[in-house]
């Protein structure tokens, strides 16, 4: 993993078949680039890396990283941004909209979201493409930064609500996002991160990571947000759906369970992205997301994203500029501290700054150990500053409309390919950029298409399981609270808070227990003096 000279592993093992005069080429460009500036400030040779490795690293980790486009543009446009009722079309035999047209189809409404899941998009883009330059010129590390999955669902779904349904508004979740970015920096800078890490028990802490990617999978598999096998019902809540027609207000099964086309379309996607994963083949979630949504592009199907309506030609219209670079006009700079005395509010802020921290921390210390970059005192050089850079990126972030930015764990990819150094991260960032000219392609991609990733997010994120203790009670018991609350009530807070409550509960017997042995200690400890007092007493009462 790295091991090798630059000279002799090239592109990759497949590409040996290479003439010489390309290997030589290619060790010219490597020793130029490895003796120049920019080599000496990456370290390339010190850390035993040449340019193409590097290069060849930024490409493998932004194919696996770059479904977070269109997924985190996708949630958080669902929460309606800051489309308002104002923007609702009027019905011909009405004065004014009604306030639930912002949850039913409404073509006014549908453009406003619409509009700012391209401004999402961009905001996206731009978020990642900063946070991973910054990471690499700053903290010279092989990591990419994006907006976080999980933190980006909590926003949406859990602070804003679906189409603005939830506590608080769009402007005040990002100023959450704002002091919950400023609170890390903060706690980044004074070095008191690790310390409240481990405030919170250790199984609780490993639950929140399958929890949220439980969650994240529920919304991949829910009507409008995903796939569509599951839908809601009015005796149990949900049941299985994928129903070729669904009641437009109430999302409930009319007729034609199990056969929605683009349920099926959804399945092949996520077949073809498991068989990719199996194989190890990088960029498989791009690839399934890719077949999905070129397929529902083709007009006059059962299961195209641009219907004959008035918002899909414009949609379809939009597409065909294919390359066009978006200005984003509807979420940036629109921070509210506005509200702030409600208890959602703080609730939320120390929901996003713990799962911050644990998040940050965990991945951080595995791509360490991935890449081989920890000492023996369990510290790596780019540490401090990694910090920092991420926590600065969040603050970045929620000056342009995103969720918490985060380093992704999909950044194991690179450094599997070798890369060492922050040379990596700029390729990244760089990837990024490009994409920011692609706008028309990327705001077409339709729910059905997202949801399989979703699905296969939460796959991945419940690995942390096997290191929950399952025999002992005290340690399972919190652990599938906190599991098990954040998708049931769709709130990844009230996992955290149900999870640490009966963590708590189960403890008080030890902690009474530990009290009581603590006070007969003491007792004994003070009978012991009153009686080496007592025989001093009558030991000088004898002398006299």
């Amino acid at each position: 993993m790295g091991g090798e000279t630059c000279g002799e592993m090239g592109f990759g093992a497949s590409l040996k078949k290479l003439s010489n005069s390309w290997k030589k080429i290619e060790m010219s460009v490597n020793d130029a680039i490895s003796k120049s500036k920019v080599g000496k400030f990456f370290k390339l040779e010190a850390r035993k890396t040449c340019f193409t490795r590097e290069l060849r690293a930024g490409t493998a980790t932004f194919l696996t990283m770059a479904y977070i486009i269109t997924v985190n543009a996708t949630i958080i446009a669902d929460s309606g941004g800051t489309c308002l009722m104002a923007d609702c079309t009027v019905p011909a035999n009405q004065t004014a909209a009604s306030p639930d047209c912002m949850l039913k189809p409404n073509l006014g409404y549908d453009n406003c979201v619409s509009k700012t899941k391209s401004d999402l998009v961009v905001a996206t883009i731009l978020s990642a493409m900063i946070g991973s330059f910054a990471m690499g010129v700053l903290a010279n590390l092989p990591l990419g930064l994006a907006p976080g999955m999980g933190p980006n669902a909590y926003l949406a779904y859990n602070l804003v609500g679906f189409h603005g349904s939830g506590s608080i508004s769009y402007q005040t979740a990002l100023a959450v996002v704002l002091i919950e970015g400023c609170a890390f920096l903060a706690i980044s800078t004074l070095g008191v991160r690790a310390k409240i890490a481990r405030l919170m028990p250790k199984p609780v802490r490993l639950a929140c990571g399958a929890g949220i990617g439980l969650f994240i999978a529920f919304v991949g598999l829910q009507i409008h947000q995903g796939v569509g096998l599951i839908g809601p019902d009015p005796t149990t809540l949900v049941t299985i759906s994928a129903c070729a027609k669904t009641d437009p207000i109430s999302n409930t099964c009319v007729g034609g369970k199990m056969r929605s086309p683009t349920f099926w379309l959804a399945m092949m996607g996520f077949l073809m992205t498991c068989y990719g994963l199996m194989k190890e083949i990088k960029g498989s979630m791009i690839y399934g997301i890719s077949f999905i949504t070129l397929v529902s592009w083709i007009r006059g199907t059962s299961f195209t994203i641009f219907p004959k309506t008035p918002l899909g030609d414009t949609n379809y219209n939009y597409l065909k500029k294919v390359v066009d670079f978006h200005k984003i006009e509807s979420t940036f700079g629109v921070i509210s501290f506005s509200h702030f005395n409600r208890s959602e509010v703080w609730i939320a802020l120390v929901t996003l700054l713990y799962v911050d921290v644990l998040a940050t921390t965990g991945t951080l210390y595995t791509m360490a150990e991935i890449g081989g970059f920890l000492d023996d005192k369990g510290s790596f050089e780019g540490e401090y500053l990694a910090y920092i850079v991420d926590a600065s990126s969040t603050i970045v972030g929620s000056a342009l409309g995103v969720s918490p930015v985060a380093t992704y764990v999909e950044s194991s990819a690179g450094i599997k390919e070798g890369g060492r150094t922050g040379l990596t991260a700029v390729v990244i960032a760089f990837y990024f950029f490009l994409s920011l000219f692609f706008t028309p392609l990327l705001t077409s991609v339709p729910p059905w298409a997202i949801g399989p990733s979703l699905v296969i997010v939460g796959v991945m994120m419940m690995k942390v399981v096997k290191d929950i203790n399952w025999e002992n009670i005290k340690e399972a018991v919190p652990a599938f609270v906190t599991m098990s609350i954040m998708p049931l009530t769709y709130s990844i807070a009230n996992g955290i808070i149900g999870g640490i409550g009966v963590y708590i509960a189960l403890s008080l017997y030890d902690l009474m227990l530990g009290f009581i042995k603590w006070m007969n200690k003491m007792r004994k400890m003070v009978i012991k003096e009153q009686n080496q007092v007592s025989n001093g007493v009558e030991s000088m009462v004898e002398i006299i």
